[in-house]
């Protein structure tokens, strides 16, 4: 690469680090982890810097890069053969409710990779369903689905856990509209 494209590179991802930083930690849940991810994202950018300082939107092509690297990371053998436990959970600044939180994020760690990159799309990174299935290479119909699947999993992992009237467990889902009978 030219002088030129080094520096603009290295002014781009110092501006930008913090946030591919936290979107990463989203995703994986773990810090470090988020920080390999972020490296291996800011590679493959540098790699094709070309391209990426040309597209429309060099955020959203550096965030369709993150979340494609996440996804082949899970999809790797190595995710499934090395699974690490027990690092000590980042303190939040502001006074929450620990057990919420911590109920959340494993509700959301025990999603699939692409549920799971689905949901931060939608809701952390506050992208549309088309934006969502652009980053993802999917269809738009593919996003909402795998939105729907991926909450009602969270909806039933956070659910009560007590079984309600008949011994049946209450599940947390919207009530249905009423449907009127039809008499032909």
């Amino acid at each position: 690469m030219s002088q030129g494209r080094d520096a603009e590179y290295t002014e781009y991802v110092a501006a930008r680090l913090s946030s591919l930083r936290r979107l990463a930690a989203v995703l994986c849940g773990d810090w470090q982890r988020a920080d390999d991810l972020v490296q291996a994202t800011l590679t493959k950018l540098y790699v094709h810097w070309g391209r990426a300082r040309e597209a429309s939107h060099a955020d959203a092509y550096a965030r369709a890069v993150l979340v494609r690297e996440f996804i082949h990371e899970r999809r790797s053998g190595w995710a499934r053969r090395v699974t690490l436990h027990g690092g000590l959970p980042d303190a939040p600044a502001a006074a929450v409710d620990y057990d919420s939180v911590l109920d959340l994020r494993a509700a959301v760690a025990a999603l699939p990779a692409r549920q799971r990159a689905t949901l931060v799309l939608r809701f952390y990174c506050d992208l549309t369903v088309d934006q969502c299935a652009e980053v993802l290479g999917c269809s738009p119909g593919t996003v909402k689905s795998q939105t729907a699947r991926a909450l009602e999993a969270v909806r039933r992992s956070l659910g009560p856990a007590d079984p309600g009237p008949g011994g049946a467990r209450a599940t947390a889902t919207a009530p249905q509209p009423r449907r009127s009978a039809r008499h032909d």
